[in-house]
């Protein structure tokens, strides 16, 4: 019953949002402060000598921040040429793809049981090369100029990601015992806390859920599928340990799709910020299927 309590809660809570949707979509500015606490007991679950390892080994971040910005951005192309989408559509696939990865990843990587200290790092690097790399991507692959609010996407992460893991690691520090004692029901928490986001996401999306034509649909689950099965199978190609496997697929095919609707929304329009919208919803998800196999073994 264990194995399938993450997909148990994803639908649980999806009810729940289809019936009180207007309740769920007021809730949108709890999402950075929920992953926050998530990632602050992260931290006192984290191993030193694991985050040392991560330090020693940086071609593991280097080949998931390559993969992250060739990878994506490739299967955006693909597609849109595959579906040949209308040109507000492929031109939010072409920001979708060309996103770093997204904080929700490291949650997803701590439930699988993958390599949390170093999801933490891809995110992060991932997220400071996006300055520079998603603008550039957009213009290459759309001939569009996007300017991005570098302060505000690096001191998001920052705030969100590694502040709260920093001092989960100091609280560990201090409270050695108290930590490994109380902290047995977090993966518990931290699966309730991703099923709620989901719950938010597809409440504030509600109106496009049966508005959008079924081939975007097929269009961002291919996009989300390919993304996790290739750079599984190159990093089992480049023989990396079965975590770092598991960690580098999850870093590649989740991206911020927050970013996504973000900048589409901040330049052009809502059907632009579609595919990210969707792909909020749709990546969650496809992540809490794979929660549930990668647990079975």
């Amino acid at each position: 019953m264990y194995k399938c309590s993450f997909i148990l809660l994803i639908c649980f809570f999806l009810f729940l949002s289809s019936i009180f949707t207007d309740f769920f979509s007021n809730l949108g500015f709890i999402i950075p402060y929920l992953l926050g606490i998530v990632m602050l007991g992260m931290g006192l679950t984290i191993d030193v000598n694991e985050l040392k390892a991560i330090i020693k080994t940086p071609k593991w971040i280097f080949t998931t921040v390559i993969l992250q910005y060739s990878v994506m951005p490739f299967l955006s192309i693909l597609i849109v040429n595959l579906f040949n989408f209308s040109d507000e559509i492929a031109l939010g696939f072409i920001i979708l793809g060309s996103c770093p990865g997204g904080t929700a990843s490291n949650v997803i990587a701590y439930i699988c049981g993958a390599n949390l200290p170093l999801s933490i790092c891809c995110t992060f690097a991932s997220t400071i090369m996006a300055v520079i790399l998603t603008p550039l991507l957009i213009y290459l692959l759309s001939d569009e100029n996007i300017s991005i609010n570098t302060i505000g996407l690096i001191k998001s992460t920052f705030f969100i990601v590694f502040i709260p893991v920093l001092f989960g690691l100091f609280l560990k520090f201090i409270f050695k015992n108290w930590s490994q004692k109380y902290l047995k029901f977090f993966p518990f928490f931290s699966e309730i806390a991703i099923a709620f986001i989901i719950a938010v996401i597809f409440a504030i999306n509600f109106e496009y859920v049966f508005k959008i034509s079924y081939l975007v649909v097929v269009g961002v689950i291919i996009h989300n599928l390919f993304g996790l099965f290739f750079s599984f199978q190159m990093a089992k190609f480049l023989k990396y340990p079965t975590d770092v496997r598991k960690t580098l697929s999850i870093e590649v095919a989740m991206q911020n799709s927050g970013l996504g609707m973000t900048l589409a929304l901040l330049h052009y329009t809502n059907m632009v910020a579609l595919p990210a919208a969707i792909f909020s919803l749709w990546h969650n998800i496809s992540s809490g299927v794979l929660v549930y196999f990668w647990k079975k073994k």
